[in-house]
């Protein structure tokens, strides 16, 4: 009789614990700043990969990402932010990712370099759906849900038109200085001479015939090489550029980033140029653009500082390329997932930013 009745005790136990209990090896959710996002759908998560949270522009990517994940993380899904301050560490969280195996995940990617091609690849390869932001490259774009960058041509095409809006003729000797030499610099530099040839248009114009550049025109420009986006390097090579008086007389400067437009003015407000070349080319009313949305720069717009060196120029301006851009990105993703029909090239239109209208532009 005893036995039975253990042996009933057992059976009972076991089919309570086989209702209620769970495994402590159970999966949970990421950590999201304290909130707990593990009672989520696991189908419904997003990884959002960029740079590290550090300076400048690729490090303002990261905190509007942050911003947009906080948003998501209230809704219907979750998400989470990896940076990677190499591509290696990239590719290397990509694979971690893929690894795992967990189901009906996604992906937003802005990519280190171009390196990245063949992890991205393996998101393909395991049907996890990704959209690429800022730097997009050609060998996977097809397979993105979306592709969102800025209007890099776009940014060149502005630039342009905007000089020529102050006088810019065919054959007159412009300097661009070049970010990289990525496909970013490519269409940068490819924006600005279409402009000129009439090949593409800005804000819904093109240029006027009796402006229009030829290609003997073009030759007039000089490209700086790869400056890698840095401001120290740019001042740098504007000082030794200005080491030959000659190019003083160089009135356009097309700075294909607001950073490398700083190390511009800051090489003039220093002690690295002659006094009489710097005198010389401050009497051209020389132009200089940069790109971006550094507050800096800006701020330069807003005449709170370098009032005196900027009195003396025709023109400096900046053409809209916003960190901020990175929450349209992780939004695709988002519509996506909520079935709704998304723009696989989705490019986003830029703007030029002068002391009128500075006010009405973020910075960062």
């Amino acid at each position: 009789m005893k036995k039975a009745l253990a042996f009933l005790l057992t059976m009972a136990l076991t089919v309570t614990c086989a209702a209620g209990c769970s495994s402590s090896g159970g999966s949970g959710g990421s950590d999201k700043g304290g909130e707990d996002t593990g009672s989520k759908d696991a189908g419904k998560h997003i990884y959002v990969l960029t740079a590290p949270e550090d300076h400048g522009w690729t490090g303002s990517v990261a905190t509007f990402a942050k911003e947009k994940i906080e948003e998501v993380n209230k809704g219907d899904y979750s998400a989470e932010l990896i940076t990677s301050a190499t591509a290696a560490e990239q590719i290397t969280n990509i694979e971690d990712i893929i690894s795992r195996g967990e189901k009906d995940i996604s992906v937003v990617i802005q990519p280190i370099d171009d390196t990245v091609q063949s992890a991205i690849q393996g998101l393909v390869d395991a049907e996890i759906p990704y959209v690429a932001f800022d730097r997009i490259i050609d060998g996977v774009a097809g397979s993105a849900v979306a592709n969102v960058k800025g209007d890099n041509e776009g940014i060149g095409a502005a630039t342009a038109a905007y000089y020529v809006s102050l006088g810019l003729k065919p054959g007159e000797k412009v300097y661009v200085y070049q970010g990289d030499t990525s496909s970013v610099t490519t269409l940068r530099d490819q924006g600005f001479t279409k402009y000129l040839t009439g090949e593409l248009e800005y804000d819904g114009k093109t240029i006027d015939d009796s402006a229009k550049w030829t290609e003997d025109d073009l030759s007039a420009i000089t490209y700086s090489g790869a400056m890698n986006w840095s401001r120290s390097d740019t001042k740098t090579a504007f000082e030794t550029l200005m080491g030959d008086s000659e190019n003083a007389k160089t009135k356009w400067f097309y700075a294909e980033d607001d950073e490398l437009a700083m190390g511009i003015l800051e090489a003039l407000n220093g002690g690295g140029i002659d006094d009489s070349t710097k005198q010389a080319f401050m009497s051209n009313k020389p132009v200089v653009s940069g790109c971006g949305g550094l507050d800096e720069l800006y701020a330069v717009l807003r005449n709170e500082s370098y009032q005196d060196l900027s009195a003396d120029f025709g023109g400096i301006v900046s053409v809209t390329y916003s960190p901020a851009m990175i929450q349209t990105a992780i939004q695709d993703m988002v519509d996506y997932l909520d079935g709704k029909e998304v723009t696989q090239d989705h490019v986003i239109a830029c703007e030029v930013v002068t002391s009128e209208n500075v006010s009405e532009y973020p910075s960062f």
